[in-house]
């Protein structure tokens, strides 16, 4: 990527943080404070404008910052371009990601936020690069299922299960996003069809509550029961993959886990089947099952191939990469800056504290303040409790009522 795209990365991060008033509040008290005065900090993120603005924080806070894609089919190269004036980034093709992450490893970062859980792993593959290490965040379910399976020698917060985090981010965040991916590459009207949602999360209710929104009718597949209980109670159709499989017009997988769409799902789907994949790897619609399915395939728009399965055709879209950074922009602006708030803030608490090595949650504290400056940003006032309830709320054992 050469420097000629740098002028138009530079704008698309002076668009986002015009959209990102909490980041922006927090960058200008880094920049009083210096609460990561040299701290290398390095990051495994989707390099998008939206990260741009949180690498701005973190330079104004003190850091020396290091940067790898943690999905190379999703950067925003004129935003890497741009972003190399102030920070070490590591974004080459798809084929030499694994090269990137191990170049941000080999700095041996003091702090890292991760997406994905790639990052952390490499470090903890070479133990020295670990000393010294005051821990790191993590933004996925995906990451967090990794770190937990893993012998954690520093601290992590869990970025990903922090409340805000999930109201905003993966709800309406997501949601939105993917819809955005589903409609750029195809043009279809939703309005009518059949949209079948695998896995009912926190980001599997966003992308139901949006199709749903859009007209479509709504079928969600699960393998929890209180999710899928929940699904039903919220006024959806519930049943196994296999049964809507024969049902669905557009399918989303979001579940985090593997093959989910399968050679037996694809055996009774309709002829025109759209699927996308909303999870953080390519591995939820197993493609290999639907290469050996097809009799042949082609590419009928971008990022859209179809796969002809001898009479019947089924369209992937993005090549079954996320489909809202793949094949669109991402979550909007004024959703990451509550995410990157929070990575802000974490980073931060690493940096001024102490913590035992693990899995953590947000402390509250954080999540309360980027509450706060989020409503303060929107010109929401709220409540307050008063002196008595307060009080009355602190008592082990309230009295009876009147």
């Amino acid at each position: 990527m050469t420097i000629a795209t740098r002028p138009s990365g530079l704008l698309r991060i002076d668009w986002a943080d015009g959209q990102m008033p909490v980041l922006r509040s927090i960058r200008e008290r880094f920049a009083r404070e210096k609460p990561l005065d040299g701290l290398t900090v390095g990051l495994c993120l989707h390099i998008t404008s939206e990260t741009g603005v949180l690498v701005r924080a973190l330079k104004a806070g003190g850091a020396d910052v290091v940067l790898a894609a943690s999905n190379p089919y999703a950067t925003q190269h004129d935003v890497a371009a741009a972003l190399r004036d102030s920070a070490d980034v590591h974004a080459g093709p798809p084929e030499a990601w694994a090269e990137d992450v191990a170049s941000v490893a080999a700095r041996a970062p003091r702090i890292v936020l991760d997406d994905g859980a790639d990052l952390l792993s490499a470090l903890h593959a070479v133990p020295q690069l670990l000393e010294g290490m005051l821990g790191g965040t993590e933004e996925t379910t995906t990451g967090l299922a990794r770190l937990r399976a893993m012998n954690l020698t520093v601290p992590v917060f869990a970025v990903n299960e922090a409340r805000a985090e999930k109201a905003l981010n993966d709800r309406f965040g997501t949601g939105q996003s993917v819809m955005d991916g589903i409609l750029r590459t195809t043009n279809i009207l939703l309005a009518g069809q059949t949209v079948v949602v695998l896995g009912y999360g926190w980001t599997g209710r966003g992308v139901a509550l949006a199709a749903h929104g859009l007209g479509a009718t709504v079928i969600v597949c699960e393998v929890d029961p209180l999710r899928a209980l929940e699904a039903r109670m919220e006024g959806f159709a519930v049943m196994p993959a296999l049964d809507a499989a024969a049902r669905g017009d557009v399918f989303i997988t979001v579940t985090g886990g593997q093959d989910v769409l399968r050679g037996e799902h694809f055996a009774v789907m309709k002829d025109g089947a759209v699927l996308a994949n909303a999870g953080h790897f390519d591995v939820e619609i197993s493609l290999p099952d639907l290469r050996e399915a097809a009799v042949s395939v082609r590419d009928v728009l971008p990022l859209v191939q179809q796969y002809d399965l001898g009479g019947r055709r089924l369209n992937l879209l993005a090549g079954g990469r996320v489909v809202n950074l793949a094949a669109a922009e991402g979550h909007p602006a004024a959703v990451m800056d509550v995410s990157f708030a929070l990575q802000a803030l974490a980073a931060e608490a690493l940096a001024r504290g102490s913590f035992e090595p693990g899995v953590h949650q947000v402390p509250d504290a954080i999540e309360r303040e980027v509450a706060a400056l989020k409503l303060a940003a929107l010109g929401v006032e709220i409540d307050e409790l008063t002196p008595e309830q307060a009080a009355y709320r602190s008592l082990t054992s309230p009295p009876l009522g009147r």
